[in-house]
Parts: C-alpha cells; structure tokens; sequence
C-alpha cells in the first residue's frame, strides 16, 4: 500500500501542493494556465467541506419544494403501491439512492420492489442492474411497506440523503467524476461480489476506469467482464478505507488523463496514470 501511495504522491503531489506535481507538470492540472482543478485535491477539499456545502444545498428552494412534494405523498398514501405510483415519491427515493437515471420507470419500480425478495425467479432477482435488489432491500418495500416511510424519522433521512445526493452530483462541475468517487467511497464497503459492481453504473465506471479496463467490455460475455475485475482487483480488499481511498484517487487520475488526452494533442497519459493497478490488485 506504501508503494502505491508513493505512486499517487508522484503524480499529484501532497494536498498541500507545495511542488508540481507529474501530472501538473505535463497537462497543466491545477495550473493557472488551464483552469482545470487537481482531481485528488477536488475531492480532498470536497470532503472537508461537505457538511456545510449539503447545509446550503438543502437550503435551496429546489430542494425544499422536492422534500415537501415526497413528505405529502408519504403522509397522505394508504398503499405501498399507490406511493410507488407518485412521482414526488419516486424521485426523491431513486435520487437518493443514486437511481435518479431511473425516474420514470413507475411500472418497472413497482413490479421491482414490491416482489418477492426471497425467490430467485422474482423480478428484482433477475434485473441485471442490482442497484433495484439492493433499494429492495434497504427498505424492504413487499414486507414492511408503508410503515418503512411515515415516521418523521424516515422523512429526514430519506431527506438527508437527497440532499446529500444532489450536492454530490454538483461536484461534477468541479471535477467531472467527482461524484462518482464520493459515492464510491459511500458504497464500497458493501460490495460483496463482481456482479454487484457490474450492475451498479457507479460500481463499474469507478472501478473499471481505476483498473484500466475498456468500455467496450460491456459488449464481452458476463463471464469475461467478471473475470477482467476479479484477476485484477481483490473485492475484499473494498472493506479497508485506506485501501478505497488510494483507490479512488487512482480513478480520479484516469479519468483526468482521459479527460485531457481526449481533448488535447498531449501526449498521452493514461497508460502513466493506471499503472497503480499493478500495485493495487
């Protein structure tokens, strides 16, 4: 782990970023010359602020009027189904739990997560992207129902993490896959297999893009895609925060030397920034 940090430190200096850094030194990242923002100091610096930047993000009035559109559904709802059906509900729960690219799917959330859990021939069984099982199961929808939601306590934290989601999303703007790394970091400890990082959208860019492997895998077999993750990555390795967070700024620096080497005639970069995977796995 020493060595792979030692790595990191190469590329991007300290957080202090009392010296150039290689990447500084090639692409200007950081730089006054281009604007662009170091990526592992954008999520170190978004980190230590987050508690007061998601403060003013829930004082928005977007936010607010989202939050009290999804506390009257809750509220006035007599079935699970009929708040399945209410797209107040509905986008403030996916945009919550990172799904915000599954509003609108009212039918689909509805079969998903009022199904069976405990048989594999159900239909949040079969979809192949597992953040449905795992929403399911965080809130347990076929079982406990409405009760999982009105109480004040469930309204605040399924608000809390709105907001915190939609503040995620805006660092984006900082740094494009910022957000992914802050929802990694989130997540990570609960990976438990290949498969559940292959059918999460976040899961798979963060950890393909960190691990060097193309896009195009998608188009392999599931047999192929689970054995380019698994031969080069130990998922158990997922459970330290000292080793997702070397992992992470790994990701954050493939995407930037992508980022740049797409848009510019640098030389390229991204062979440099992914030879950590080597000391990773």
């Amino acid at each position: 782990m020493s060595s792979s940090l030692s790595y990191l430190t190469l590329l991007f200096n300290d957080a202090a970023g009392s010296q150039s850094s290689l990447l500084d030194a090639i692409y200007g990242i950081g730089g006054s010359s281009t604007g662009s923002t170091n990526p592992v100091q954008a999520l170190q610096s978004a980190e230590l602020n987050q508690t007061q930047d998601v403060k003013v993000t829930a004082a928005q009035s977007t936010v607010q009027s989202a939050i009290a559109g999804f506390t009257k559904a809750v509220n006035s709802a007599t079935s699970m189904t009929q708040l399945l059906a209410n797209p107040a509900f509905m986008n403030v729960l996916l945009t919550a739990n990172g799904m915000s690219d599954q509003i609108g799917y009212t039918a689909l959330a509805t079969k998903a997560l009022t199904s069976d859990q405990s048989k594999s021939t159900s239909l949040v069984n079969q979809l192949a992207d597992t953040r449905w099982l795992t929403l399911a199961k965080a809130y347990n929808f076929s079982s406990t129902g409405l009760s999982s939601f009105q109480t004040p306590a469930a309204i605040a934290s399924m608000a809390s993490l709105y907001t915190t989601n939609i503040w995620e999303t805006s660092q984006d703007s900082v740094t494009p896959g910022l957000s992914n790394a802050l929802a990694f970091k989130a997540q990570a400890s609960t990976i438990t297999s290949v498969d559940q990082i292959l059918g999460n959208p976040t899961m798979r860019t963060v950890v393909t893009t960190a691990l060097g492997i193309p896009a195009q895998i998608a188009f392999q077999a599931l047999t192929a895609q689970e054995t380019a993750i698994s031969t080069r990555v130990d998922i158990t390795k997922f459970k330290d925060p000292k080793f997702v967070e070397t992992f992470v700024q790994q990701y954050l620096i493939a995407n930037a030397a992508a980022a740049s080497s797409s848009s510019s005639s640098t030389p390229d970069l991204t062979t440099l920034a992914v030879q950590g995977q080597g000391i990773l796995v």
